[in-house]
């Protein structure tokens, strides 16, 4: 049998990402006629539930420390968060996962590490032969302008540029190990940025946007505008975020008939969203038969506006939007990769904060368009929604910031030959 591959992963993007690689490094084991890796995932941050369906399988096993926190790891994001991750038992959790990391090493075994710098130092703790997946910065968040009216981080950006990077020299330091097989960050401009300093950085395509099929809007949608609405996942956030998304809506005077594709996981619930949109003037109505066909599970109307939530239908309703509203990390970016340009609406976090947003914005070039009031995000939608050529100019340059599909076929086929070969 091959060694086990441990993989540590960041976040709840990081665990989609991960599990891509987990079904790319199968496929291509199988092609090339190599016994299956056995997988075992740690999950950092919360309980790895994207992992769930591949266990259940027999595809992988989760192990070592996990537990939940209160800011769903964007402690970084506030000294708040950063005060009740620490209250429910962050210190703890982060030294189990050292220890077990080194207790994992002494086999030898290999690592892969997907995230920022806390999994690569857990990876180089270990003390065996790893790879780290570099995937949330990117030098476009400080070579890029920031949004208009929303601040400046001059010294932020100076520190950057000094740099010629975002990542840190500590974490050049620990890429640089002789341990370390391969590093592979999210676009070229990034990878350049670390070859500057040593590190053989590749940029093999994004893995993100891997297993979306471009798909025409269905004919009951003919006639209509098509929203999505991603208020993100993690709770009691998502609801908050939602709240302010469909403030905006209902500011817009929909001056035809428009139908809003509300998609999230297991949270939010139904019920919460019909207390919400209740209080919001919506009444629930029969779904569609065609939309039933299609996931959706509940329907509500106000005025113009259809709205229907489908539980974990993002994958098949995305290539549908004109414009996402959208409060979430990697659905955003993954919408804007399939050129839809979006508006977002920042509030109180933990996560989707002014600084998150700003720092989107400018990841993705613009592609991504913050609002600060119900009245300024109705009056972005509705300038989207009637200019045709300005919503095709994000739409490449989100494209552009992204990538291209197939990223995770070509990083498994890399770790096959630098990390597991």
């Amino acid at each position: 049998m091959p060694p086990q591959l441990l993989v540590l992963t960041n976040g709840h993007g990081e665990d989609q990402i991960a599990r891509q690689l987990i079904d790319a490094l199968r496929r291509r084991s199988a092609e090339q006629g190599i016994a299956p890796q056995p997988v075992v995932v740690l999950p950092l941050v919360g309980q790895g539930q994207a992992f769930a369906a591949a266990e259940a399988r027999g595809l992988l096993q989760r192990q070592g420390p996990r537990q939940t926190l209160p800011s769903g790891g964007f402690s970084n994001q506030s000294l708040g968060g950063l005060l009740r991750d620490l209250g429910a038992g962050m210190a703890g959790l982060s030294l189990r996962q050292w220890r077990w990391l080194r207790h994992w090493g002494r086999s030898g075994q290999p690592v892969l590490a997907v995230g920022d710098v806390w999994p690569l130092l857990l990876a180089w703790r270990s003390g065996s032969p790893f790879a780290f997946v570099g995937t949330p910065k990117s030098d476009y968040s400080w070579a890029s302008p920031p949004p208009h009216g929303w601040g400046t981080t001059l010294l932020a950006d100076a520190y950057h540029r000094c740099k010629g990077s975002e990542w840190d020299p500590w974490e050049w330091r620990l890429m640089a190990s002789g341990r370390c097989r391969l590093v592979a960050v999210r676009d070229a401009l990034t990878a350049r940025g670390l070859r500057r300093h040593g590190i053989p950085a590749l940029a093999p395509g994004n893995p993100m946007l891997d297993g979306f099929r471009p798909t025409l809007p269905p004919p009951w949608l003919a006639g209509q505008r098509r929203l999505l609405l991603l208020p993100g996942s993690r709770m009691p956030e998502a609801l908050q975020n939602g709240r302010r998304l469909l403030a905006g809506l209902a500011a817009w005077q929909s001056p035809q008939p428009s139908t809003v594709l509300l998609t999230c996981g297991d949270q939010p619930s139904a019920t919460d969203w019909q207390v919400l949109l209740s209080d919001g003037g919506w009444r629930e109505a029969a779904v569609p038969a065609d939309a039933a066909a299609a996931g959706a599970s509940h329907c509500w109307r106000r005025g113009h506006l259809t709205l229907l939530l489908g539980a974990g239908r993002f994958r098949s309703w995305a290539p549908w939007a004109e414009v996402g509203l959208a409060t979430a990390g990697t659905a955003t970016e993954q919408l804007v990769g399939l050129g839809v340009p979006v508006l977002s609406s920042p509030g109180s976090g933990p996560q989707f904060k002014a600084g998150f947003a700003r720092r989107q914005s400018r990841l993705l070039g613009g592609a991504v368009q913050p609002c600060r009031t119900p009245s300024e995000l109705a009056a972005s939608l509705e300038r989207l929604l009637e200019d045709p050529m300005l919503r095709a100019q994000l739409g490449r340059i989100g494209r552009r910031r992204m990538g291209p599909a197939g990223g995770s076929e070509r990083l498994a086929q890399l770790l096959l030959h630098q990390l597991l070969g």
